[in-house]
């Protein structure tokens, strides 16, 4: 059984998950179709482990990316018999499976009552809670997702997904001292995440074209750093990170920068930029050719990343050669 069933299926490549529905029969057709309810006789169960129900549950995220609805609700089906109906996260999937097959926008409208329903009966269901925001954010109800973020939120927050969502849309909306502020209460709860760091960088780097560009644009250099330094080979965090000092280093950041810079925002001078800039380009490039040569420890970069690196490097380099 693949290890990746072990791990959140929406970090997976798309080629991965199609791999792992494709192995859907199969693994099915070896593991335990229907254990007791019975937290005794599961507990006397050789084959009653964790890990079980994580693969069941990660091989139907995995097989409703890829259409494979037959295989998931045969994983449902088995997660049902074991939890039962009542169990939230159970519902939650039972949910999903719902808006993955819905024909039309009237179904999704069903499925969107059940999900009202459920929380006029039980508000404090979380999971159900969840699928409802997604739902109405999918249906392109934004601002009605966000009051439903904000209200799960006054329930729960400590919640980053939520928060996460929450940024997300806010973004979408191009609300960026909004997004800004909720993805940083992510980073509050989850400080040493480094996709998180990055994350908020790009949201930094985005909304220094609007207004505050000295202040955004340092700010964002600190988060991209910090989120190399905890991740020695994140490609975001490296492009991120040479995009910002482009924009640093280009006359009318600099010129803006003189006007604008305080102790609390220092700006970096020009030979710690260039100097940075020139990690930056080294790890891109290094990552590009030992992903590209497909060489152990170096893949499950995605292609649309390596893509993205590969012509800032060259756009860089013509740049330079002019």
């Amino acid at each position: 059984m693949s290890s990746s069933l072990l791990h959140p299926p929406s970090h997976l490549p798309q080629a991965t998950a199609l791999r792992l529905s494709q192995q859907a029969p199969s693994i099915l057709a070896n593991s335990p179709g229907a254990i007791s309810t019975s937290v005794f006789q599961s507990a006397l169960s050789a084959s009653e482990t964790q890990e079980l129900w994580t693969v069941y549950e990660n091989l139907l995220l995995c097989c409703l990316r890829t259409g494979d609805d037959k295989s998931a609700h045969l994983c449902l089906g088995r997660l049902v018999n074991r939890f039962g109906d009542d169990n939230e996260r159970i519902m939650a999937l039972k949910g999903l499976l719902k808006e993955a097959t819905a024909a039309d926008n009237a179904a999704l409208d069903l499925v969107l009552q059940e999900y009202e329903q459920i929380l006029q009966e039980n508000p404090p269901n979380i999971p159900i809670a969840k699928r409802r925001a997604a739902l109405l954010r999918a249906m392109g109800r934004n601002s009605e997702a966000v009051n439903a973020l904000n209200s799960l939120l006054d329930m729960s927050p400590t919640d980053a997904e939520a928060w996460a969502e929450l940024s997300d849309l806010y973004l979408a909306q191009g609300l960026y001292s909004q997004a800004i502020f909720a993805q940083e209460e992510v980073l509050i709860l989850q400080p040493n995440a480094w996709n998180i760091h990055a994350r908020l960088g790009e949201m930094l780097l985005m909304a220094a074209r609007t207004s505050e560009a000295p202040k955004r644009l340092t700010e964002a250099l600190k988060r991209f750093c910090r989120s190399i330094e905890l991740c020695d080979n994140y490609l975001r965090g490296y492009y991120g990170l040479k995009l910002t000092i482009q924009q640093l280093l280009s006359e009318t950041s600099l010129r803006a920068s003189k006007q604008a810079e305080s102790d609390e925002w220092p700006i970096p001078t020009s030979h710690t930029l260039q100097s940075l800039d020139e990690l930056a380009t080294g790890k891109l490039a290094e990552i590009i050719r030992r992903s590209s040569a497909g060489e152990k420890d170096w893949q499950g970069y995605d292609e649309s990343e390596i893509a993205a690196a590969r012509q800032l490097l060259e756009s860089n380099s013509a740049t330079t050669i002019r």
